[in-house]
């Protein structure tokens, strides 16, 4: 390994504002694959209060219609890393845009709740697979300068596609019972369109090209990217190094999820913090706060659908604006201080909100604080352990593993997710829904410890420089390659 050439890239130069747009449009489909979940979990917030008129289903076959989706996309995780190993990244992303959109027409031309559940499933399938691997390939082929922001542009468009559930809910609620639902979720299979017709354009991971040794097709990929044909070279020679054992043994599936279950110290330290992150992202009750924001604002006191949707497009927009801030700060702040600002907002939101729901409801005093403390806390959210949660699991990990483990981390977001929509209603009723939401505060508390212990800095690294830090005893917390890092990890080659 030459390691000047790994340092190069960490200290270079700002791209100009032309590179940053090319980047951005070169990464647009995978980003609008990332919104289809959102989509969903928005409409779906709405959406459900006009099903249970329509189809007359009961609390139980609510929250098994909402929180089953994250489960069913568990599967779509699992198979994601292989199958984006075996096809590549770019036709995953396409097949999962496929399935989804089967599910979501099926969905909105459902005559009962069996058939619903069947157009849940299959939508879940695809929403599982587009999680898993969209954040996977922009990190891969993103410059290492701006990696953090392109890596976190998927949770602006998974919060513009929550806006959009929101709008076209509000927008469609004065239509029939029997129809406005329809239309929301046929909303749905916008984006999935557009991802089928960039997906004839865009380039494939240049990395898992060198994984699959068509080292020609990858130079060509580096080649659209970068017209400085020495960079180019340098940057093929890190990736071939860093996936030249891959190839050196055929690169076993089995191999693989067996390092993983069995892991070395410095891949366990990985799987902590990528699985961890994505774990507490979702515990800490978000899903809960985005599908349920009806029921929040009615406990608290709003009265009438079109009122209780109305505020959830303003969660909405306030989830949107704050993601636009943590996108200009990850590169430039860092991770792990947004972490800091995240965690500890919204553990300060959650009890605020538990305190105003068991105090203060049905009064417009306590219907201000509840949509204050809610837009607080997906604001806070937004704007640390939301976007920095993908960017983390899609930097930390080596690049024989970072499918497999991607999807591992994609799975314990998925279950903790599912659990959350599938026991809110369930628990608000045994102790409330202020309860439900001190219990959210608790949670989101030891978040804070968390990052404090387990998640350490990585901005300005290369993806194999990340992996040799975790590879050592003690994490680095700076910016640069430490000198003695250097020796050491020479004299283990």
């Amino acid at each position: 390994m030459q390691w000047k050439r790994m340092v190069y890239y960490v200290k270079k130069k700002e791209m100009t504002a032309a590179e940053n747009m090319f980047w951005f449009v070169l990464s647009l489909p995978h980003l609008i694959l990332c919104s289809l979940d959102m989509v969903d979990v928005g409409v779906m917030s709405g959406a459900i209060i006009f099903i249970q008129q329509d189809l007359k289903i009961t609390e139980v076959q609510e929250e098994v219609l909402v929180g089953i989706l994250s489960i069913i996309s568990l599967l779509g995780s699992l198979a994601g890393g292989k199958t984006s190993d075996a096809i590549g990244r770019k036709w995953t992303m396409a097949f999962a845009a496929i399935v989804f959109q089967s599910g979501a027409l099926i969905m909105a031309l459902a005559p009962n709740f069996k058939v619903l559940m069947i157009g849940r499933f299959l939508a879940g399938i695809g929403i599982g697979f587009g999680v898993m691997i969209a954040p996977v390939y922009i990190a891969e082929i993103s410059p290492t300068v701006v990696r953090g922001s392109f890596t976190s542009f998927p949770e602006i468009f998974i919060n513009l596609g929550i806006l959009l559930g929101y709008v076209s809910n509000y927008a469609f609620s004065g239509l029939s019972p029997h129809i406005n639902w329809r239309v929301m979720l046929g909303v749905g299979t916008l984006p999935s369109v557009f991802i089928g017709i960039a997906l004839f354009v865009i380039p494939e991971s240049p990395r898992w090209l060198v994984m699959k040794n068509r080292i020609d097709e990858a130079r060509v990929v580096l080649l659209k990217t970068n017209e400085n044909a020495s960079e180019v070279e340098e940057r093929l020679a890190e990736i071939q190094q860093a996936a030249g054992h891959v190839n050196a043994e055929k690169y076993e599936e089995k191999a693989v999820w067996r390092e993983l279950l069995n892991p070395s110290p410095g891949v366990r330290r990985m799987l902590i913090t990528g699985c961890g992150i994505q774990c507490f992202q979702q515990v800490t009750g978000i899903d809960a706060t985005v599908y349920y924001s009806p029921t929040i604002f009615k406990d608290a006191g709003i009265k009438g659908n079109t009122q209780l949707l109305a505020a959830t497009v303003a969660v909405g927009f306030t989830k949107t604006i704050f993601i636009l801030i943590a996108i200009f700060l990850i590169d430039k702040v860092g991770r792990k201080p947004l972490l800091y600002v995240s965690t500890i907002g919204m553990t300060t939101c959650l009890f605020g909100l538990g305190l105003t729901l068991s105090l203060l409801g049905n009064g417009s005093v306590g219907i201000k604080l509840a949509i204050l403390c809610v837009c607080g806390n997906v604001a806070f959210f937004s704007v640390g352990i939301g976007p920095i949660c993908w960017v983390l699991t899609s930097e930390i990990f080596p690049l024989r593993l970072r499918a497999q483990a991607s999807a591992l981390g994609a799975v314990g977001s998925r279950v903790s997710s599912g659990v959350v929509a599938m026991s809110f209603l369930s628990v608000s009723r045994m102790i409330t829904v202020g309860g439900t939401f001190f219990v959210f505060a608790a949670i989101s508390a030891i978040s804070i410890a968390f990052v404090h212990k387990c998640v350490p800095e990585t901005k300005g690294k290369s993806l194999e420089e990340i992996e040799m830090m975790f590879q050592n005893d003690r994490p680095q917390q700076g910016g640069e390659l430490e000198l003695e890092d250097v020796k050491h990890l020479m004299q283990t080659q």
